[in-house]
């Protein structure tokens, strides 16, 4: 089954005097419980993808057809300082009206199951950079989505809390088995990540490659490690530079 189709989709951005093409005739589908890699030049066109599948805006021409619900979780994780950790994580629910019995033991078991049960009354200020990512992500999975959109979820973190991040969340995405998209600017974190690998050009973007990540690994961590990834960045390196 489809989560989301792109259909010959187009964006400009218009103001008073011009027009900007940022997306040019993009067309792809994801299946459910896919996790997609989003990558590209800088100012391609990744984040608008995003808000389009989102609905934060609408194409210029083709279609989207998303069959779900979106969480969205943003580079930053957009937490208050001055609210707990449990009550940054209520705030989705909040806002959609689904505080019920049942969403709340939901998010009693994710922060159990996550490693924040010890830290469910701390502030964000004092937690790691890396726990505050995974405190964002159980909030964007409070409300259940059928699809995450995760915006270079990881950009903000060192190498080393990046590599062990991006481990604990791919664990978690796969196993509360959500269809996934995720855009980031760094290769080996796409190849790592995904399924499959989306390479945009330069802007206006257009859809350069898709590219199947076959390695057989159960993590990021371990796809980085196994046979045949450096190929991956080999290949997916020529594609973005014309190689």
């Amino acid at each position: 089954m489809k989560a989301l189709e792109f259909d010959h989709v187009n964006m400009d951005f218009c103001t008073k005097d011009s027009k900007l093409k940022v997306l040019d005739d993009i067309s792809f589908s994801v299946n459910t419980g896919e996790i997609i890699a989003i990558t590209g030049p800088s100012g391609a066109g990744k984040s608008t993808i995003l808000n389009l599948i989102s609905n934060l805006i609408t194409p210029s021409s083709g279609k989207v057809t998303v069959n779900g619900s979106i969480g969205y979780m943003f580079q930053r994780d957009h937490l208050f300082e001055w609210k707990s950790i449990y009550k940054n994580i209520l705030l989705g629910l909040e806002i959609q009206d689904k505080v019920t019995k049942e969403n709340l033991k939901a998010v009693d078991r994710m922060i159990e199951a996550y490693g924040l049960a010890d830290f469910r009354d701390n502030y964000p200020n004092e937690l790691s950079g890396g726990m505050r990512q995974r405190v964002a992500l159980i909030r964007t999975l409070s409300v259940n989505p059928s699809i995450l959109l995760l915006d270079e979820p990881f950009a903000s973190l060192d190498y080393q809390t990046k590599l062990n991040v991006s481990e604990d969340i791919y664990k978690i995405i796969k196993q509360v088995h959500k269809t996934t998209l995720i855009v980031s600017h760094d290769i080996s974190e796409a190849i790592a990540f995904a399924d499959r690998v989306i390479v945009l050009s330069e802007r206006p973007a257009r859809i350069k490659e898709i590219i199947k990540i076959n390695i057989d690994a159960p993590s990021p961590l371990k796809k980085r490690q196994a046979k045949g990834f450096q190929e991956y960045f080999e290949h997916t390196w020529g594609v973005l530079n014309n190689e």
